[in-house]
Formats: structure tokens, C-alpha cells, sequence
């Protein structure tokens, strides 16, 4: 019944739990649909089902016939963290973040306009404050990229608290994508 399927298509075996891009809303793929995995990074997938493009985490693959993927931790011993180590993991998944519709993480797109670490309530925690941007402004899958960001800092070791800001000063453009992006994405 289905051995015409075209490359990255499965066959969803329950009902998935999905977000709809770009609107950002929560959906449920039935099962028995066919979904063809258009992108696997960061620990999520974006698969495009009935003309319609959703995300899907990566704890859910099993439904795409996949194996389940951990959201992206760091590792630090007790009493490493200091604020150079906790910016320096911040980057580090910041860049595990991805626009589902676009390859490339938010970091390297330069949507990432600020992200500073200070002392938080209790000696030895701190608080990280990032000041990030979509591609568009009215892109329904910014709060939900800015709520994933808060998650991945949140599971950084001394971390207590992380304020995520969405802003558009400055807009986005073109030309705040890194070099590396730029020829991954085809635009040099």
C-alpha cells in the first residue's frame, strides 16, 4: 500500500503530539498519516504532513519510527560553574535551537543579540538574560523557539533562572548570518 513513498516518508504509528509551523500552534498527527522528515537537528524534527509543516520533539520519534533523542544537556562538575562556564554552555545550546523551517540554529541565523550571565539569589546560581529576534516578526514559532531556549539554559548546572526577550531592535536581515550559515544555507 505504501511502497511508493518518496525518501524521509513514514508512516506515523500513534498519535503524535506536534506544533504547527509557523503559526506555533499544538496539533495532534493521526495516526496512519504519512509524514516525510524534512529536518532532524537540535533534537526535534520538522515533517511535512497533508501540505502542512509540523515539529515534532525528539522524545516522540518513536512514532516517526525513530529512535527517541534526548533534549541537548551539559555536563559540569560541581563547582565548575562560574559565569564565563555557564556563557560559554548558554552558546553552546543556544546553538541546539533551530528555526524549523530553516537549517541553521539561531545562533548562526544571528538571532542571538545578547546573552549575559549574573549572580542569582543564592551564592554559587545565576541568572542568564538572552535578547533574541525571529526572522519575521510576525512568525508564530517565536515563543515557542523562546520557550525552548529557556528550557535548554534552564538545564545548565547553577543556573536558577533564564528571561529569554523577544525583540526587533534591530530587525533581523540577511546580513546577520554568520559566514559558516551563509554556505550551509547556499547564500554565498
Amino acid at each position: 500500500m505504501y511502497h511508493n513513498r518518496r525518501p524521509n516518508e513514514v508512516v506515523v504509528s500513534r498519535d503524535l503530539p506536534a506544533v504547527s509551523v509557523p503559526f506555533g500552534e499544538p496539533v495532534t498527527i493521526q495516526e496512519g498519516c504519512i509524514a516525510q522528515i524534512t529536518q532532524q537537528l537540535g533534537g526535534s524534527y520538522t515533517v511535512y504532513v497533508e501540505g502542512n509543516l509540523y515539529r515534532v520533539e525528539g522524545k516522540d520519534a518513536d512514532a516517526l519510527g525513530l529512535e527517541p533523542t534526548e533534549t541537548p544537556a551539559v555536563q559540569m562538575a560541581p563547582g565548575e560553574a562560574n559565569p564565563e562556564s555557564i556563557e560559554a554552555s548558554a552558546l553552546e545550546l543556544l546553538a541546539t535551537c533551530y528555526d524549523p523551517e530553516i537549517p541553521v540554529d539561531i545562533v548562526n541565523l544571528g538571532l542571538v543579540y545578547r546573552c549575559e550571565v549574573f549572580p542569582g539569589s543564592q551564592e554559587g546560581k545565576y541568572r542568564i538574560e538572552v535578547d533574541m529576534t525571529l526572522t519575521a516578526p510576525g512568525c508564530g514559532m517565536g515563543t515557542f523557539i523562546a520557550d525552548e531556549a529557556r528550557t535548554k539554559l534552564l538545564s545548565i548546572p547553577g543556573v536558577e533562572t533564564v528571561d529569554v526577550n523577544l525583540v526587533w531592535d534591530p530587525p533581523w536581515s540577511r546580513e546577520m548570518i554568520s559566514e559558516h550559515a551563509k554556505l550551509e544555507l547556499g547564500l554565498m
